[in-house]
């Protein structure tokens, strides 16, 4: 079986190799030799990889998520993805594919900064200016040393090199970050929309004639800045909402308290792109509300802003007006940044429901396919945050919907849960037997679970559903019947096999999914896994998979050891343990 790593420096140098290899073949759109993919919740490293050894692919993690990203034989990638992306035990399987930055276009004047008191941001400002809001920039990098940017910026990430060199290539993200979060109140240059929020940039492109990102390093930014503290993430490339591994890593930039803001396109047509609820995708409007020259639309954008002819930070220390829907998305994000500095306590969905309801309508009356619910409104969404009433006390609902009760299984078993709630369900954990053996944070929420881990005949599955403010709902308990053959008895002396699948060793934050896999010579029905964080037992099960929620919230900074110990029916024992950081 081949070895499921962690995303590595071997992967960021695969990128760069990919990159002089699409130079070579410009026909292809995407890296060869390459898909990503997202398991199902509870599908164990070892059942993942003898589904992958069937295509030669080996697995890499992307940090703290869920996405993976397979090294296959060049040529087989399309293929692979097909099978993969229809096989019930994968939530996902796409090709990895290289876009371009949604591009400025220099405009020929120094325009004044219209854009500000259009959104209202200078009314905003008498409430607040976005301290205490970290926002993640995923771009070309940034001009470290520019002076009106320096005081907010803190130490960012290079996703396709794997390195903290976020030295901006391509000039795109230095505009960009301007745009959103330039300092305020310093006597030169311009203002940003949210001007005492800091910028965390976050390197996810290189420069091939042109300025390019592919969806893994997208993907992978977004993980670093939801574990890294930012609650506001921008990516203003073309083609973002069509990836299925940037909106799982945008559910778990939610998880987090986090929003992902992208823009819509500089093409100037209707995208026909699927609708999505895990990211924000921003069009361009112009100083007279108009949509923009330029801009792309269609009936999956969530928002409108300014894009026109926005003056902000250039590489070397000046100043400039660009034109782009790369502009446009970074200035609603930076009035998400304002919103949630207003009042901290704000899920992101709350935060969400805000700018869709403040938002001016444009357009046809009510969300269109080119503004979406309006043009933003950074005056009425501050003043609508400050006055967002009592918490959400209503439970979410959730339901078992297949397998049918009373049906037999073995081996794999698909398990599709239904599960919904008046803001938003952040969590769904699947009970067999009394023991959490997985946890789903996005939706359709499923599992893939090991049978083979409980003892044939009736056992009982439960599905639980959070949502953000922490109502909890159980659903009514399946039963199934679980018929795997039985192996022949053996003297047992081999310890059993304990994984940590997540976390991996590093930074952590937020509420963490810690995944337990275990194995063993004589079946997963007869093992008991124990989970100690610092010492200290936090949950223990039977089986083959377990899950605990660790709110590291309540942990002090600093560093702390997951331990998990296997033990089989014959009382042989092994143990292994991760170091993370809060």
């Amino acid at each position: 079986m081949k070895t499921i790593t962690t995303y590595s420096a071997a992967i960021a140098a695969a990128i760069a190799t990919l990159a002089a290899s699409a130079v070579a073949a410009p026909s292809e759109h995407f890296a060869p030799g390459r898909i990503i993919v997202e398991p199902r919740a509870g599908l164990t490293v070892d059942e993942m990889g003898k589904i992958l050894k069937q295509h030669s692919g080996t697995a890499s993690k992307l940090g703290q998520s869920n996405i993976h990203i397979v090294d296959l034989p060049k040529g087989s990638e399309k293929a692979v993805a097909n099978k993969l992306k229809n096989n019930p035990h994968f939530k996902f399987a796409e090709l990895d594919e290289r876009v371009e930055v949604s591009a400025a276009a220099n405009d020929p004047y120094a325009g004044s900064q219209w854009h500000l008191p259009k959104i209202g941001a200078n009314t905003a400002w008498d409430s607040t200016q976005g301290t205490g809001i970290t926002i993640a920039i995923l771009d070309s990098g940034q001009d470290a040393s520019h002076p009106d940017l320096v005081g907010n910026t803190v130490a960012g990430y290079n996703a396709y090199e794997n390195n903290t060199n976020t030295a901006d290539v391509c000039g795109h993200g230095t505009k960009v970050a301007g745009a959103a979060a330039a300092v305020t109140n310093n006597g030169a240059g311009v203002a940003g929309v949210a001007g005492q929020a800091k910028i965390m940039p976050v390197r996810i492109a290189f420069y091939d004639a042109g300025c390019y990102a592919y969806f893994s390093t997208m993907a992978s930014g977004v993980t670093y800045a939801a574990d890294h503290g930012a609650r506001v993430v921008n990516i203003s490339y073309s083609s973002v909402p069509t990836s299925s591994a940037v909106q799982s890593a945008a559910n778990y930039l939610r998880s987090k308290g986090g929003l992902l803001f992208v823009s819509t396109g500089n093409n100037a047509r209707d995208e026909n792109f699927t609708p999505t609820t895990t990211m924000i995708p921003v069009s361009s409007t112009d100083s007279a509300d108009n949509l923009s020259s330029f801009s792309s639309w269609g009936n999956f954008t969530a928002l409108s802003a300014p894009g026109s002819g926005i003056y902000t930070t250039v590489s070397g220390g000046s100043y400039g007006a660009a034109s782009g829907t790369s502009f446009a998305s970074p200035i609603a994000a930076a009035v998400a940044a304002l919103v949630m500095s207003a009042k901290p306590s704000l899920t992101a969905d709350q935060v969400q429901n805000i700018l869709f309801t403040t938002a001016v309508d444009l357009g046809t009356v009510g969300r269109d396919n080119k503004f979406g619910y309006g043009r933003v409104n950074a005056a009425g969404a501050v003043a609508a945050a400050l006055s967002t009433p009592t918490p959400d006390t209503t439970a979410p609902t959730v339901a078992i919907t297949s397998p049918a009760g009373g049906s037999t299984v073995s081996g794999l078993v698909s398990i599709s849960v239904n599960a919904a709630d008046n803001v938003g369900v952040s969590r769904v954990e699947l009970k067999v037997n009394g023991t959490v053996v997985a946890s789903d944070t996005s939706g359709p929420f499923g599992f893939s679970w090991d049978s083979a881990g409980v003892s044939n005949g009736m056992n009982n599955l439960v599905a639980i559903a959070y949502d953000a403010a922490g109502n909890v709902a159980t659903s009514s308990t399946v039963q199934v019947n679980v018929a795997n053959a039985v192996p022949p008895p053996v003297a047992d002396t081999v310890a059993p096999v304990i994984t940590i699948t997540n976390p991996v060793a590093g930074r952590v934050s937020g509420n963490v999914s810690v995944q337990l896999n275990a194995s063993d010579n004589s079946g997963a029905a007869g093992i008991t896994m124990s989970l100690y964080i610092d010492g200290k037992l936090k949950a223990s099960g039977t089986g083959s998979s377990m899950t605990y929620n660790w709110n590291t919230r309540k942990e002090a900074a600093g560093s702390h050891t997951i331990q998990a110990v296997a033990r089989d029916a014959a009382g042989n024992t092994s143990t292994t343990s991760v170091q993370v950081t809060r």
